[in-house]
């Protein structure tokens, strides 16, 4: 039968989907304005490259209570019927075709009203689960008198000011790439502006930035159970079944001269694509996405304090700015298939 494809976001502990034809783009969490007279559950606007997003907090419109907000959080920008709008989202998790046959009818909660369920039209099962599908139509629709949840008593939106200081929990660090995501969304994209600039893929390892060539970066995924491979070096950390594939998942850490990893629920994994390799690396954070002048990047190791410099050019493209530290360029051709790091599919 035919099938559809549609994103799969998490939200707290819940997989949702959702028309992926209605995705625009997917930005990291900025810094939102709040705007008044509106729903509760529309949290703030920014300015994406000219255009005012609104941006609604599903929590809120699940009626829900309102969490604080993560550098880790996203955006997905949908446009739909002529409305443009971001949702928050925990994690992106992945693109996939659902079959109509996959799809099983919204369960029957007994006494409950239209309001409650009218989001959630089905629900879809998945190889690792069951994802909730739901209604565009619904969600970005409301009547004139909404029954708006008061977020006056609501945690404030990222470093935003407010009388609830108590409230905030953001390292200056934080609020600094708050703000800094809301500025460059601003900037509009232009063909000629984006010539010549390099696509980059940041991600953090042990509380340092580093950047990867996002032609090489397939996706990424959540650190979950690997197999193990007997007789392998350290840093070939096990195999990962994705959608039916088995890829090697390796830490590069030994490489940067940084600690071993410490596994923990926060940890991603970076589907890379090298030549004809396919493999996992392991880190701790995804940032951003960046593009930056070649011009920009530095080709010494000044500020590369992790990596000894006789090796330098063995890891590292280059440095660059990025906020109010470096970004290391990573060399992961390099890394993955020569010296003591090699990963090949005889491991």
């Amino acid at each position: 039968m035919a099938s559809h494809p549609h994103l799969l976001f998490r939200l707290n502990n819940s997989v949702f989907a959702l028309d992926a034809l209605a995705v625009r783009e997917i930005i990291r969490l900025p810094e939102l304005t709040p705007i008044e007279e509106a729903p509760g559950f529309l949290v703030g606007v920014v300015n994406l490259r000219g255009r005012i997003l609104p941006v609604m907090d599903l929590d809120l419109r699940f009626g829900r209570a309102q969490r604080p907000y993560h550098l880790r959080d996203h955006i997905v920008v949908l446009e739909w019927q002529q409305i443009l709008m971001g949702l928050i989202v925990h994690d992106v998790l992945d693109v996939r075709d659902i079959a109509a046959q996959e799809i099983a009818p919204k369960p029957s909660y007994g006494q409950v009203t239209e309001r409650e369920s009218s989001f959630i039209v089905g629900m879809a099962k998945l190889d690792q689960g069951l994802a909730m599908l739901l209604h565009l139509d619904r969600l970005l629709s409301w009547p004139d008198k909404v029954d708006a949840f008061s977020t006056q008593e609501a945690i404030p939106l990222p470093v935003q000011p407010s009388e609830s200081a108590a409230l905030l929990t953001y390292t200056p660090e934080e609020t600094a790439l708050f703000r800094e995501r809301a500025r460059s969304l601003r900037q509009p994209i232009e063909t000629h502006d984006t010539e010549g600039l390099m696509p980059l893929a940041v991600v953090g390892l042990n509380h340092e930035y580093f950047a990867v060539h996002l032609a090489m970066v397939r996706e990424f995924t959540e650190l979950r159970e690997l197999a193990p491979i007997p007789c392998c070096p350290p840093h070939i950390v096990g195999q990962l079944n994705l959608r039916g594939d088995l890829l090697t998942v390796v830490d590069i850490r030994s490489a940067l001269n940084l600690s071993s990893a410490v596994t923990s629920a926060a940890s991603k994994i970076m589907i890379v694509e090298v030549d004809d390799l396919v493999a996992g690396v392991m880190v701790n954070e995804v940032w951003d996405v960046v593009y930056l002048q070649p011009s920009r990047i530095t080709t010494g190791p000044l500020g590369a304090r992790s990596i000894n410099p006789e090796h330098w050019a063995d890891h590292l493209k280059g440095m660059a700015a990025y906020r109010e530290k470096m970004v290391s360029i990573l060399d992961l051709a390099k890394i993955l298939t020569g010296g003591d790091m090699v990963v090949n599919e005889e491991v």
